[in-house]
């Protein structure tokens, strides 16, 4: 038995590395000022692919991706780790797309690669925090889905059963093929670039789709499919504040209890 799979991946800003030039001056991410990587929960996802691929030879794994031609760095990263193609939808037809535009262009994308049998992804991305698109996709697309999924548990042809990570405790689910899942942080991180994979790939180029190659409907794209209009963003500054010692006993810690709850910032 072997496995189509489709990953869906991002090319994100590193939100870890925000220096003083992060902000443009109307409160938009100045992207050209952060280096950019591989959205962290995509390459769980794209262990969870690995995984499968181990365990039935033959597995299929194309990863997929919307944004610029220079998200080739994270195809060629991800074909280095053991994907098997890679495609970039780019156009400038996309762009300002929300999460609806984005799941759409998406969507259409995976119709065209044609069977398959699961789509992954990361639960979100980390320059938008949204946990929309994977979901979305999947209505789109008539799927089942597994949000929060964390392990693969079990794989036999017609249904895949994981774990998933609520906040409350961890949840077994049981989904029939072909299926949507979202993968989360808690999920085992993703192998390192076989070194002979990365001297392979070392100049691949992705496949790159314009709109036109997705068919879809012109209107859901960018702007104009897009209904989400950001109004005002702040930037927020935290403050330091003075820092209180609290003595190592039980009164100390007790004074601390009580005055955490004075201050209703407990109980």
């Amino acid at each position: 038995m072997n496995y189509q799979i489709v990953v869906l991946i991002k090319q994100v800003p590193d939100t870890q590395n925000v220096g003083p030039d992060a902000m443009n001056a109307d409160g938009t991410v100045n992207r050209a000022a952060l280096p950019a990587i591989f959205n962290p929960e995509d390459l769980k996802a794209l262990e969870m692919a690995l995984q499968i691929k181990e365990q039935y030879p033959g597995s299929v794994i194309t990863v997929l991706t919307m944004g610029p031609e220079r998200a080739s760095a994270i195809i060629r990263d991800a074909l280095s780790r053991g994907a098997d193609r890679g495609i970039i939808i780019s156009d400038a037809r996309f762009a300002g797309s929300d999460t609806l535009a984005t799941s759409y262009a998406l969507a259409c994308a995976i119709r065209k690669i044609g069977e398959f049998d699961m789509v992954l992804g990361g639960r979100q991305a980390i320059d938008g925090d949204t946990a929309q698109v994977g979901p979305q996709v999947a209505e789109k697309l008539d799927l089942p889905q597994i949000t929060y999924a964390e392990r693969l548990l079990e794989l036999n042809g017609k249904h895949i059963v994981l774990t998933r990570r609520l906040d409350n405790g961890v949840e077994t689910v049981e989904a029939e093929l072909p299926v949507l899942v979202t993968v989360t942080a808690s999920a085992p991180d993703c192998r390192y670039p076989h070194a002979h994979l990365l001297l392979k790939n070392a100049k691949a180029q992705a496949e790159i789709w314009n709109a036109d190659a997705i068919r879809p409907e012109i209107e859901r794209l960018g702007l104009k499919g897009s209904p989400t209009k950001v109004k005002k963003i702040d930037n927020v500054v935290l403050a330091h504040k003075e820092g209180v010692q609290v003595e190592c006993s039980e009164a100390g810690i007790n004074g601390l209890v009580m005055t955490l709850v004075q201050d209703h910032i407990i109980g």
